[in-house]
């Protein structure tokens, strides 16, 4: 795996980057040697978070993980990956079968391992009013939700808002 490692408001020492390598290499039984690993490392105050992006083809494996120290976000954001690979590898390569190219074939033919099935307990149909981001952001609130889909009055396709981690809002729409 080829590993691309960034430091915002801090440097990356070699013992980080070394960290990084060993703990991500692990995952190297999953992957294809021509994979790229992309890491960034963030300090703000006391908040140590790594954001880990695999892009797979067609899709992203993706973590963020914060703690108070950057080595137990690296070795945090190293189980959560492998338990989503774990999960989600039948689906991945089965929705997207050009994705089974970025796997290593004896990954591939493991068996499955499911933990818990997915289940929807609940489907809830409503209208989609159209309104502007900032609007759909109070309504999101009034319902006390974290997402909100709503008609974006601004480009006239289906749009959704939500809650960040950090308290402030996100909004998804799709490609033009």
């Amino acid at each position: 795996m080829k590993y691309v490692i960034v430091g915002k408001n801090m440097e990356v020492t070699p013992a980080l980057e070394s960290a990084v390598r060993d703990k991500l290499g692990k995952l190297e039984k999953f992957f294809a040697e021509d994979t790229t690993v992309y890491v960034t490392m963030r300090v703000n105050r006391e908040r140590h978070k790594i954001e880990v992006t695999i892009p797979v083809k067609g899709t992203v494996i993706r973590c963020e993980e914060v703690s108070n120290d950057m080595y137990v976000s690296i070795d945090m954001a190293e189980a959560v990956i492998e338990r989503q690979l774990k999960k989600y590898k039948s689906k991945l390569v089965r929705k997207n079968k050009t994705a089974g190219a970025a796997f290593k074939r004896e990954y591939l033919e493991e068996p499955e391992v499911s933990d818990e099935a997915i289940r929807i307990v609940r489907n809830k149909q409503f209208d989609l009013k159209p309104m502007y981001p900032e609007d759909a952001c109070v309504q999101m609130e009034l319902i006390g939700h974290d997402f909100y889909i709503f008609n974006n009055a601004e480009t006239e396709q289906v749009s959704v808002v939500y809650k960040r981690r950090d308290g402030a809002y996100g909004l998804i729409g799709p490609e033009a």
